[in-house]
């Protein structure tokens, strides 16, 4: 069979939330393509799926130093970071990831969220801002997403 079948095959599965069959049909790819970036992708969707988050950590991270320019890298990076160590690494890692994309609204509204976790409401306040600023669709998730709950009772704005 070939890759592309095989990847599209991982893909059903995946959208059928059968994760043991698309993490088996990932078993069957070839050795020699197994570090193609497709793989690589399809691999990460599956450990998402799974929660493995200290596997999804190592396999994101490794994705993030070789195609730095893809921010779905470094905030699935981090994201894998919060749940397998902790906030404070995770945010170090969307920190580096505002080097190589400083307009990147997603980049910016994961800060806000690690930002609202910690408790420093006006840093969060300010990266949400700047995250809507740069896409307004940011707007209905900075209304629903429960990491800002503590900025949305501070009512999201300055203190003074």
């Amino acid at each position: 069979m070939n890759l592309r079948w095989r990847l599209s095959h991982i893909s059903g599965y995946l959208a059928l939330g059968m994760v043991r069959e698309a993490e088996r049909e990932l078993k069957t790819v070839r050795p020699e393509q197994a570090d193609l970036l497709e793989v690589r992708a399809a691999e990460v969707a599956i450990l998402h799926a799974k929660q493995n988050w200290r596997r999804l950590r190592a396999v994101a991270g490794a994705l993030a130093r070789r195609q730095p320019e893809r921010v779905e890298w470094w905030v699935t990076h981090a994201y894998a970071t919060r749940r397998a160590v902790s906030i404070e690494k995770a945010r170090a890692i969307l920190l580096e990831a505002e080097n190589h994309h400083p307009a990147e609204a997603v980049v910016q509204f994961n800060l806000g969220c690690y930002a609202s976790l910690l408790g420093e409401l006006e840093e969060a306040r300010r990266r949400v801002e700047r995250a809507v600023a740069l896409d307004p669709q940011f707007k209905v998730a900075a209304d629903e997403d429960p990491d800002l709950e503590a900025l949305r009772r501070a009512g999201g704005r300055r203190r003074s």
